[in-house]
């Protein structure tokens, strides 16, 4: 915390309080992003404690393996199945909390027996809390306040589309690779073919220019 009047604030105290809290409520803003790796047959689960009456979103998307797709599957603290979609490769679900207690969702792979799942997924608790708040205020907001939060907004939309070309650029040069990789087999097999039937051209032609010797046996006389 800064102290007012402390010497230890540096350049900081000198600032205004509108960019105090402005610089407050970034730091307080924080990230529930995670991009994991699921494995074939395997199951992940997250598990997150929730207050009643809160809103929630959780949204996903499979970035690299197979058909880009996995099960998703979201329950309450009492068991009961919130949201559920099979073979999603990605989507977005908003809730709002029924009771207090822990929150589990899930992402199963358990369908796929060769191939593994890169997934990202974004669960948001509860909204983020305004830069000014409305109570105990007296005056309308300042026009360096104003600008606060229209900055504010503006780079929550900046987070959200770098986050969205981020996964899609992912996402592409995962594609991208793998399109590579299966050129690069295909090449070497037609490379192989064509020497096998190169091979086999040069043998049925050389057996037709061979000079075949036969035999005559004489009876005696």
């Amino acid at each position: 915390m800064l102290l007012r009047g402390s010497r230890a604030a540096g350049p900081w105290g000198r600032l205004p309080p509108s960019w105090l809290l402005f610089l407050l409520a970034a730091c307080a803003a924080r990230a529930s992003e995670i991009t994991f790796e699921l494995p074939d047959n395997a199951k992940q689960c997250f598990y997150e404690e929730i207050a009643q009456g809160t809103k929630c979103t959780l949204e996903f998307q499979v970035i690299t393996g197979g058909h880009y797709d996995v099960d998703c599957r979201l329950e309450d603290p009492d068991g009961i199945v919130l949201y559920k979609e099979m073979k999603k490769q990605y989507d977005s679900f908003t809730f709002t909390a029924s009771r207090n207690g822990t929150y589990k969702f899930c992402f199963s792979n358990e369908f796929s027996t060769f191939t593994h799942k890169t997934v990202y997924f974004d669960f948001q608790v509860g909204e983020d809390p305004p830069l000014f708040p409305s109570e105990n205020r007296v005056t309308a907001l300042t026009q360096m306040e104003s600008a606060c939060v229209s900055i504010h907004e503006a780079l929550k939309s900046v987070i959200d589309y770098q986050t969205h070309f981020r996964l899609r650029e992912a996402q592409g040069r995962s594609r991208a690779e793998d399109l590579n990789t299966r050129v690069a087999y295909w090449s070497i097999g037609e490379a192989i073919i064509l020497l096998v039937v190169s091979i086999g051209q040069v043998f049925l032609l050389k057996s037709f220019f061979s000079d075949k010797r036969t035999t005559t046996t004489r009876v005696g006389s």
